[in-house]
């Protein structure tokens, strides 16, 4: 059973025991990320993911890393658009430690300036390490595409010029504005006992905004979806393409309608395009869709990597597939086969510590509400086909946004075939 406890400063601290285990997952959750930058801090909250590992007043860098391998403890962490997570995995005897580590890093991680140097030449390395791997960029582009006037359209990991304009000052306002009481979240999940809470409260359920930052409410804000079209030159040999439409909320609904289309369409090996595009033709490797649902936006991607050769036909490969959808509909074996698939990767997906953390976790910070796992199998179950066949033609149907990233040899061939 998933319980929750307020602290008297906001702090939520969501909790979940699983006896049969021998770990512990504990995640700090901040509604933070990279939706929350203006265009001078893109980057910055993922900046900071970085600098928190980077030494306390007590520990150093390689203190932490240390601490935790002698634990043989998994410590991580990731930003995302909408929020920060701080995470750990340990035996359950070694839960107290580790929270004290990870609350050392979140209240008294130093920020100096050496450090921050270095850092920031990882991140620049890790900003060009997307850039050569087009299947990521041309995502992080159509991004850009949808959404380019709103920061849901901004790369988390910011850009160069932004990262090497950081400064101490610059990352503390951030975390004064962000980093409060009301905007966290320790989800724990695994076999634990009461101490641990208690530890948790005590850690957590005493710190205070600092008193010039005003009380921060998130922005009700719907980004505007555009259909833009961005196409890149690289000397690369395979052509890479993502189609966006305009999709839901995490809030929204009709989510799980939302899961179902996206497993018939593409999101598995039985899928619609994955059969067409890659078994029935042989057109490409890799083609496949999902859907990334925020709190106030959404989008449903199609993805393809294939030789420029196969570009064209492929291209028109994915048209008629989404044109057969809208106009034969699903079919009953497809609605039962997602079912099938979402019901098991769903229950599969939560047999350890760390999914039961991160789900809680995220739940939490963004829906503010917990289902059972009877509960989320049931609203499966009980999904229409005629209600995730008009979801899917809504989509579809709409103007859509496109990113291509191709050989430069090739670039002008697929700009025609934009027009």
């Amino acid at each position: 059973m998933i319980q929750k406890y307020n602290c008297s400063n906001g702090v939520r601290i969501i909790h979940e025991k699983m006896p049969h285990v021998q770990s512990v997952a504990i995640g700090i959750w901040v509604h933070a990320g990279s939706a929350n930058e203006t265009k001078e801090q893109e980057g910055i909250a993922h900046f900071i993911e970085h600098m928190l590992f980077k030494g306390t007043d007590t520990r150093s860098a390689r203190m932490i890393a240390e601490q935790f391998d002698q634990i043989g403890g998994d410590l991580n962490a990731f930003t995302s658009k909408e929020m920060t997570c701080y995470y750990t995995t340990v035996l359950s005897h070694h839960a107290s430690y580790a929270l004290t580590v990870l609350a050392d890093m979140f209240f008294h991680s130093k920020f100096k300036e050496e450090e921050m140097e270095k850092e920031k030449s990882v991140i620049l390395d890790e900003i060009s390490s997307v850039e050569d791997m087009p299947d990521e960029d041309v995502d992080e582009r159509l991004w850009e595409a949808m959404f380019p006037e709103d920061p849901i359209g901004r790369p988390v990991g910011g850009r160069i010029e932004t990262i090497k304009s950081f400064t101490k000052e610059m990352v503390e306002q951030f975390l004064v504005k962000h980093y409060r009481p009301e905007n966290l979240v320790i989800s724990i999940a695994g076999n634990y006992d009461e101490r641990l809470i208690k530890l948790i409260e005590a850690n957590f359920g005493n710190y205070q905004s600092k008193e010039q930052a005003p009380v921060l409410l998130h922005e009700e804000r719907v980004p505007n979806f555009t259909a833009q079209q961005i196409i890149k030159a690289k000397d690369i040999e395979q052509a890479h393409v993502c189609f966006g439409y305009p999709s839901l909320p995490s809030t929204h609904d009709k989510i799980y309608e939302l899961s179902l289309f996206d497993s018939i369409l593409g999101g598995t090996m039985s899928s619609r395009l994955f059969q067409e595009v890659r078994e029935n033709r042989g057109l490409a490797y890799s083609v496949y869709t999902y859907y990334a649902a925020y709190e106030n936006a959404g989008s449903f991607v199609i993805y393809c990597g294939t030789s420029p050769e196969n570009f064209e036909e492929t291209y028109r490969t994915i048209d008629q597939v989404i044109g057969e959808v809208l106009h034969d509909g699903l079919t009953d074996k497809e609605l039962r086969n997602a079912k099938e698939q979402l019901k098991g990767s769903f229950v599969l997906g939560l047999e350890s510590s760390e999914s039961r953390m991160y789900r809680n976790g995220r739940n939490e910070l963004v829906l503010g509400k917990h289902q059972t796992i009877e509960q989320v199998v049931n609203h499966i179950e009980n999904v229409e086909k005629r209600s995730v066949y008009r979801l899917g033609q809504q989509m579809l149907e709409s103007k859509r946004a496109t990113s291509i990233i191709a050989p430069k040899t090739n670039i002008q061939q697929f700009k025609k075939l934009q027009n």
